[in-house]
């Protein structure tokens, strides 16, 4: 029998395996076996990534977090919830070529007319040519309207009926509008634009 720190160590006669004494419940007692090496490997390689992680996120911030990263994903691929605002939504640019602005005019045609009317002065919809706006001024907000929609308006989305291109090109259409003077035009809605 040894000492071992504030317990006596001894060994079993049986298996001659250490056991501490004062570790004992219901006559089972602990023995003093050593952690795999597997074990003891992994727990140090968890404490190098958990340094260098705190690192590069925190200390030296080389690497955006999942966050910031998903984010600038779906304002670049046009997927933010309307209201929801991230700086690469800036990134993304309104059609000014006469085929892409033709196109997004037939689409509006077909598909928004119907509430927003044929100039934008809006029936059911919002007037889409003054300067206010419900869900931001820019044109990846309108993007991100067109493509989630606003259900609780009783606008949807159009993300299943048009493809990426046509929202695009029917979002650059609707920012041709702002600032024209159609007749009978709805009362103004939402913020003012800047």
């Amino acid at each position: 029998m040894e000492m071992n720190g504030h317990n006596t160590v001894e060994k079993d006669e049986l298996t001659g395996d250490i056991l501490l004494s004062g570790h004992e419940s219901d006559n089972i007692r602990e023995l003093d076996n050593n952690l795999p090496k597997w074990w003891v490997w992994l727990f140090i390689i968890t404490i190098i990534y958990a340094v260098v992680y705190i690192f590069v996120f925190d200390v030296i911030k080389v690497a955006p977090y999942q966050q910031e990263e998903w984010t600038k994903e779906m304002a670049a691929a046009g997927t933010l919830a309307p209201g929801q605002h991230a700086p690469a939504a800036a990134g993304l640019i309104a059609f000014t070529d006469k085929a892409n602005l033709d196109a997004g005019k037939e689409i509006w045609l077909k598909s928004c007319k119907i509430c927003h009317l044929e100039g934008g002065q809006g029936l059911v919809g919002p007037n889409l040519t003054d300067k206010f706006s419900l869900h931001g001024c820019g044109y990846a907000d309108v993007v991100n309207v067109i493509t989630i929609g606003v259900p609780e308006k009783g606008m949807i989305s159009w993300k299943t009926q048009l493809t990426d291109l046509q929202i695009k090109q029917v979002a650059s259409f609707v920012m041709t509008l702002m600032g024209t003077n159609p007749p009978n035009p709805k009362a103004p809605q939402g913020d003012p634009c800047k």
